[in-house]
């Protein structure tokens, strides 16, 4: 084999193992897009669930565990809101005038009352609204998929919500809503796989949730933020 010829085989390998190194770059830029992709998703899955649970606590008092009872309330559910009229000046309330008392006096029906504070023009009124078309009034929204994990193959969302005691001794309702990476990252292969154990492994070494996740029914209450937030 001639100089020339060597030197053309040994062109083609550079070529050949430029290429095979930049492949394996792009496997891996494209396997991180897909992961950021599910996780994005999963991610807006659990606001949606965070969104219905905020609404269930604050007309019964407690959050849900039941998928069933949730999503019924999703679908037919009502949310109180308030049909404003009128502002208070800044007289009246150096007067003393809250939102709240203005409100009393107009509902009271005391005309001397309301001409006396100023109030001939001020009014709230609480209308009920459809949940559903209030908090989810956008394309491809399914309430009866809300308890599945996206990508995951029917795996639902672990949801516990129960009373917990603060230090001070109060009673307050918590929950929390789990995704773990071993649903939402199934079928990426090999190099799925890996990523599931290594995000285990590291999870553990942390006392972190292997996941996503919104809440925290323990010790840590955290308003209801996700574990990425």
């Amino acid at each position: 084999m001639n100089k020339k010829l060597i030197n053309v085989f040994l062109g083609l390998c550079v070529v050949g193992l430029l290429f095979i190194t930049w492949r394996s770059i792009q496997d891996t830029e494209d396997f991180d897009a897909d992961v950021t992709a599910r996780e994005d998703v999963v991610k807006a899955r659990l606001m949606e669930i965070r969104s219905a649970e905020e609404a269930y606590k604050a007309q019964h008092g407690e959050y849900c565990a039941d998928w069933s009872v949730l999503i019924q309330f999703v679908k037919t559910g009502k949310l109180p809101v308030v049909m404003k009229q009128g502002v208070l000046s800044d007289k009246q309330m150096d007067a003393g005038l809250t939102e709240a008392k203005a409100a009393e006096i107009v509902n009271s029906g005391d005309q001397a009352a309301i001409i006396a504070n100023g109030l001939q023009n001020f009014r709230r009124d609480t209308v009920w609204v459809s949940l559903k078309d209030s908090l989810y009034n956008y394309e491809g929204f399914v309430a009866d998929s809300m308890r599945y994990i996206p990508f995951s193959g029917g795996d639902t969302f672990e949801i516990i919500a129960v009373p917990n005691t603060t230090r001070s001794g109060a009673i307050q309702m918590v929950m929390e809503c789990n995704a773990p990476d071993s649903s939402f990252l199934k079928g990426m292969g090999k190099q799925g796989n890996r990523l599931i154990y290594n995000r285990a492994e590291e999870a553990d070494a942390k006392g972190a949730y292997p996941g996503l996740r919104i809440g925290d029914a323990g010790n840590n209450w955290n308003n209801n933020a996700g574990n990425w937030e």
